[in-house]
């Protein structure tokens, strides 16, 4: 029986052994950190992205550079991307030397963008049209979690093919979700930024009205963290510098997950509430407040500076 078990385990697909060649297509805050974990583990990894300077350190790192998306899919049994919009995941896949102009038949594409669940599915028909395979993966846990290879994925496609996929994402993440057919990982996800959104406004207002009653903002965020108020903004996320220094609030809020993306990302949700007739009120008013950084020109500062917006703003005036 020992002897049995033992062919077993020699027999169990490796993750790595999946796939000999990975493509890695979107290197920002994110994707960078996720490729080079990729890389630590011991997968042969391509990139490319449209601003080079982004794929120098991953080149060196070991990295082989393509020219284009098309080349890259051409090389590739499986291709991540991660990108910012909508319309950059369409263009990526479909658009004149996109990744699908060059997919292999059961080339499995993995896209770990933000997107529109009904982007995602439509993304998915045009793959299966050229013969390869499509899953939907957004990741939850930040740009400290893509950079710790403990980022959540939340996996929307094939059940085997999640199983295809599943070792290589723990290569990236501490666990991985299958949540149903594809865009089912786009609404996991959408459905939690927008919690996410929603808790750190509140831990930034709650922190900001102690810290103007007269208790320093440092107790407060303790206090919360060993109270009924923790969450993720509170405790792993803090808005208020200087509590965790390696977190953005402690770096001028640079870095991270912008705000851009995070309106972008309850710009999803409002819509997709809209198409459900789904009351979203919270939801809703965390947009508008996203938006109204925007305006104040902080779409590049990570999402917590809605601590500092709020700590500035003088209702009075």
């Amino acid at each position: 029986m020992a002897v049995l078990n033992f062919l077993h385990v020699l027999r169990r697909p490796v993750g790595r052994r999946y796939f000999s060649n990975v493509g890695f297509v979107g290197l920002g805050n994110m994707g960078n950190y996720m490729a080079t974990n990729l890389i630590k583990k011991g997968y042969k990894l391509t990139v490319y992205d449209v601003n080079k300077t982004a794929m120098k350190n991953l080149i060196e790192a070991g990295a082989i550079e393509a020219k284009s998306a098309a080349e890259l899919s051409k090389n590739s049994q499986v291709v991540i991307t991660m990108l910012p919009t909508n319309d950059h995941v369409w263009d990526s896949y479909t658009g004149k030397d996109g990744l699908l102009s060059t997919a292999k038949k059961d080339t499995l594409f993995i896209d770990s963008s933000t997107i529109d669940p009904s982007v995602s599915q439509k993304v998915s028909v045009e793959t299966i049209k050229n013969g390869a395979k499509f899953i939907d993966g957004p990741v939850s846990g930040g740009v400290v979690g893509a950079r710790d290879a403990t980022l959540t994925f939340m996996v929307g496609g094939e059940k085997s093919e999640y199983e295809r996929a599943k070792s290589l994402l723990e290569a990236m993440g501490s666990r991985v979700v299958h949540c149903g057919d594809v865009g089912m990982g786009q609404v996991a996800k959408l459905c939690n930024n927008m919690l996410l959104a929603i808790s750190m406004i509140g831990v930034s207002e709650v922190v900001n009205l102690a810290d103007r009653l007269g208790l320093d903002p440092k107790v407060m965020t303790s206090i919360l963290n060993t109270s009924t108020g923790r969450c993720w903004s509170s405790e792993i996320y803090p808005p208020v510098p200087g509590i965790i220094s390696t977190v953005p609030s402690s770096n001028d809020y640079q870095g991270g997950f912008m705000t851009s993306l995070m309106t972008k990302d309850l710009g999803l949700a409002q819509a997709a509430a809209t198409r459900s007739n789904t009351p979203i009120p919270l939801g809703s008013l965390a947009h508008q407040i996203y938006r109204i950084l925007m305006t104040h020109g902080l779409k590049d500062k990570d999402f917590s500076i809605v601590y500092k917006y709020l700590k500035q703003s003088n209702y009075n005036n």
